[in-house]
């Protein structure tokens, strides 16, 4: 009989929940005003009600997703500094040597497999992907958003720059998760059909053995 450990609280699953269900807005939104030209963005935009109700909708997830950010970078640096909380999310030089043997190891050059902690080099990666691509949309939707005020402190240039960065960043987020996240997290051949622990919070103790043995080490003990 399978044994589970808790990997996520729910305030975790609460906060990855919101960001996919943003994600997921701002996408449907956003996607279509950057490819307006295009058969399928026109037919999207009038489905949803209309250009005027798209950019609403758009913003109004763009604000939330901003709170949401803010929200939960506080949280994580106050948890750290009160000492509740630990850097594993940060990447070291363990995660540089990590990624060469798995390298290694998927060339057939090695039979020794990396040994992960909390979270392996994949996950470093896809998380810092997140908050530094959440700083480019942030940032530039906030011009966007209000380009007179911002005309006032920056260069005039500064808006239509923002335009292309906002939209360029929001494509490759689009791309990272549905060619990338979507597999490495969830159907991987390791976890397939459907990894579920980000929604129930549990893993096996199989999984955490295999995928993470030094935190599964630390935690035996």
């Amino acid at each position: 009989m399978k044994t589970y450990v808790t990997r996520f609280t729910r305030r975790q699953r609460l906060e990855h929940f919101t960001v996919m269900s943003l994600f997921i807005i701002l996408s449907v939104t956003g996607l279509p005003q950057k490819f307006y030209e295009v058969s399928w963005a026109e037919a999207l935009i009038l489905a949803l009600g209309g250009i005027d109700r798209v950019r609403w909708f758009h913003r109004a997830a763009g604000l939330a997703f901003a709170t949401m950010t803010i929200a939960h970078l506080t949280v994580v640096v106050g948890r750290v500094l009160l000492g509740r909380s630990s850097l594993s999310i940060v990447p070291t030089r363990k995660d540089f040597l990590d990624a060469m043997t798995q390298i290694r190891y998927y060339l057939g050059d090695s039979e020794d497999q990396a040994r992960f902690d909390r979270y392996d080099y994949k996950q470093k990666f896809e998380y810092w992907g997140l908050v530094f691509g959440a700083v480019i949309v942030i940032s530039t939707g906030l011009v966007l958003l209000f380009p007179l005020l911002t005309a006032r402190f920056l260069p005039g240039a500064v808006i239509p720059a923002a335009k292309l960065a906002h939209g360029n960043e929001g494509l490759m987020a689009f791309l990272v998760v549905v060619v990338w996240h979507i597999y490495n997290a969830h159907l991987n051949p390791d976890v397939f059909p459907f990894d579920q622990t980000i929604f129930t919070g549990r893993i096996s103790r199989d999984r955490m053995r295999h995928e993470h043995p030094l935190e599964y080490e630390r935690l035996e003990d």
